[in-house]
């Protein structure tokens, strides 16, 4: 067995899950002179009861595969501890019965095994629990006890969709093969109805994982701020919050606090007075200042993934404390959502398998949140690297729902931003379930909240059967009394394609299209870190222009912007007809023109619509297939010299 990259398995799977414990221990390791000298003990005395001879042995000592799943579910059906104490002392006698069962010879490998993985289950940092294992266990129990947390593994990724979502939602996931785009086909997970029902019936209700208030609406004192509800009577204010919430009740207040709002938003500590560490004036006055910086970006953005994304880092500490806390030590900490019949899953175990949308962060965004995050609890901003906090934010987009109320508000601010921050809603939730719907123009069901909240209910909109998947309207795909059938249809498809970036290919699109829909000789497939990549493979390291169906080599300055003339667009000049419209990728970010470019193009007759390239690939291909007269102006992510 390969260890690194059965190292690399298990540190992609524990890193996942934000444990609250951690601090605790870490806590310890740095305060307590007692509990680092055991510690240190411990692992002398495993290094110190290898014999020569089990140094240098390679084989697992011929355990048998049944022994191994007989000794996993052994040490699952067991009690984990559930307070830090308890959880010190269990891994402290864990790890010194495994030292004495490797003094007793290969007979006593698997036992020895099952004691040190029994260990790595309650340590807060399993990554490191493993390296110190590597050098000091004897190889044959490491083997064995690295293939007991790779069975794990498997069995909990395989596993998954055997418990979630519960049984009791009437729903489950598929898989399913759908066209891929370019002429094969793909594998995806949908959502299917496992009884009958009629149109109009309830098919489940779902509480968001975490939901947000419109930025506008925040501290208004017109909805609460946790659960969402209009509030008719004097709302609740905290006597301090630095995001100026508002709440319908005490009940409200308390969960919001358990959950997210002190870690973000409050100088409270996140944990149990006996585990917080203490925060000296400096502390308090950096943990402050973060929280302010943190503010102000979402003012200043008013988009709700930003929140989305911090509420739900929030919950997974709020979550993790909770499991190793004693029952009742925190009042009033909610019971975490029944997400599973069964098996043991994080809150990030249901956010690593959804679906996301690539994107890229502002510069700043990751930072303020980081610094909030260390501010709160020193070390947990390690979490939150950039690549993740962009996943995280790309799965908060795509898979995110607007709860709105009756007909929805009519007050909601213009927005040039993603198409559902145009629509009627009061806030925006993330629903674990409800996420794995796809979309669909004649949608089977819809989401509603008749109860005045953010709990989402799913209704049929028309009959289901038994296996059935389920479809809603990412967007408003009705058709507008001053629009013709192209124009709605064109409508809802360009706002798919900015919002979710996918060409709609569901039975009602293809039924409306217009005839002889042909699309262009040349299409762009994807832009990578490599360049613009044609459908057809081929892969552009340097810009290109796509124009009347062929794609043209472009000779422009590697700076965007700096020193740009007429000259760099003068080829639209000599194309007749000329496009109607020149979609411009203009790298990993949308930046705007000079008002010069766009004055010699409007001059043209030649509408300009600026985005990143990855959007611009998609725009270019569905206006193109809509018989369009479209131009893109792509450049790759990283500039390159132009090549003849």
């Amino acid at each position: 067995m390969n260890r690194s990259t059965t190292m690399l398995t298990v540190a992609s799977v524990a890193i996942g899950g934000i444990l609250a414990y951690a601090v605790y221990f870490d806590h310890k390791r740095r305060t307590d002179v007692n509990f680092r000298k055991q510690l240190r003990k411990e692992k002398k005395r495993v290094k110190q009861s290898q014999t020569p001879s089990e140094s240098g042995q390679t084989a697992t000592g011929g355990v048998d595969a049944n022994d191994l799943r007989s000794a996993l579910e052994s040490v699952r059906n067991e009690e984990v501890p559930p307070g830090p104490e308890e959880k010190e002392q269990y891994f402290m006698k864990q790890v010194g019965m495994g030292e004495q069962l490797c003094a007793q010879g290969p007979v006593f490998h698997l036992p020895a095994a099952m004691c040190f993985y029994r260990a790595l289950r309650v340590y807060p940092s399993p990554v490191e629990l493993i390296v110190i294992y590597e050098k000091t266990v004897p190889p044959p129990v490491f083997q064995l006890v690295m293939e007991l947390t790779n069975l794990d593994v498997k069995d909990r990724v395989e596993g998954y969709y055997t418990f979630f979502p519960p049984k009791a939602m009437n729903v489950a996931v598929e898989t399913v093969n759908v066209p891929d785009g370019k002429g094969g086909t793909m594998s995806k997970k949908v959502l299917v109805v496992t009884k009958d029902f009629e149109a109009g019936e309830v098919i489940y209700q779902e509480d968001p994982i975490v939901a947000v208030l419109d930025a506008d609406l925040q501290g208004k004192g017109t909805h609460c701020s946790y659960c969402l509800r209009q509030i008719q009577d004097d709302p609740l204010h905290p006597e301090s919050d630095r995001l100026r919430s508002v709440y319908c009740s005490s009940d409200c207040q308390t969960q919001h606090k358990a959950h997210s709002q002190t870690l973000l938003f409050t100088l409270e500590s996140p944990l149990p007075a006996s585990m917080a560490p203490e925060m000296g004036g400096t502390l308090r006055e950096e943990r402050e200042n973060a929280q302010k910086a943190f503010v102000e970006y979402l003012i200043e953005t008013k988009k709700a993934a930003p929140e989305l994304v911090a509420r739900f880092v929030a919950r997974q500490v709020s979550a993790e404390t909770a499991k190793m806390l004693p029952r009742g030590i925190v009042p009033g900490l909610a019971s975490e959502p029944v997400l599973t019949d069964g098996g043991e899953y994080s809150l990030y175990d249901h956010l690593e398998r959804l679906r996301y949308l690539e994107v890229n962060p502002a510069d700043n965004e990751t930072r303020v949140l980081k610094d909030v995050l260390q501010t709160a609890l020193p070390g947990l901003e390690q979490f939150l690297t950039e690549e993740r906090h962009a996943t995280f934010v790309g799965k908060m987009s795509y898979n995110s729902y607007g709860v709105y109320f009756g007909e929805g508000r009519e007050d909601k601010p213009e927005t040039a931003a993603r198409p559902e921050d145009a629509e009627k809603h009061i806030g925006t939730g993330f629903y674990a379930v409800s996420s794995y719907i796809s979309h669909n123009c004649a949608p089977s069901a819809k989401p509603v909240f008749p109860t005045g909240t953010a709990q989402l209910q799913l209704m049929a909109t028309h009959a289901l059967q038994k296996g059935d998947e389920i479809s809603v309207a990412y967007v408003d795909v009705s058709q507008h009394s001053e629009e013709t059938l192209e124009v709605a249809r064109r409508r809802r498809r360009m706002e798919l394609v900015r919002g979710w970036r996918f060409a709609c290919s569901c039975k009602r699109c293809a039924e409306e299209g217009l005839e002889g829909d042909v699309p262009p000789p040349v299409q762009v497939s994807s832009i990578t870190p490599a360049g613009i990549q044609l459908a057809d493979g081929l892969i552009l390291p340097s810009a290109c222009i796509f124009l009347d169906g062929k794609v043209f080599l472009w000779n422009v300055p590697s700076h965007l912007w700096d020193g740009w003339g007429r000259e760099h667009l003068s080829v639209f000049e000599t194309v007749v007809p000329k496009p109607e419209i020149l979609v411009f990728g203009t790298g990993r970010r949308m930046e705007l023109p000079p008002p010069s470019i766009r004055g010699y193009l409007k001059e043209m007759g030649i509408q300009l619509d600026i985005m990143d390239t990855r959007n611009a690939c998609s725009t270019y291909n569905l206006l193109a297939e809509e018989g369009r007269r479209v131009a893109a102006a792509l450049l790759p992510y990283t500039p390159r010299p132009w090549r003849s």
